[in-house]
């Protein structure tokens, strides 16, 4: 099990969850909308498909953060 701190700009939780649960279904159970922002694991922005791959996939065996940062311009 790893310990994943999912969130946004306004919210984070965290999770205890398998290793070999995708991204996306992570997102999903913690209520995060990924479809606006930039998607990031541990700091690295994540590319297209990367949301069907699993922790185990990206090598995380203990914990992460998982998180969606919506930028704005200061108008």
């Amino acid at each position: 099990m790893i310990k994943v701190t999912i969130g946004n700009n306004v919210k984070r939780k965290t999770e205890i969850l398998d290793p070999e649960t995708t991204l996306r279904e992570a997102l999903e159970e913690a209520e995060i909308d990924y479809t606006s922002g930039i998607m990031n694991l541990d700091g690295s922005t994540l590319s297209p498909g990367d949301l069907d791959k699993t922790f185990a996939d990206f090598g995380i065996t203990e914990k992460c953060y998982l998180l969606n940062v919506v930028k704005a311009d200061n108008a």
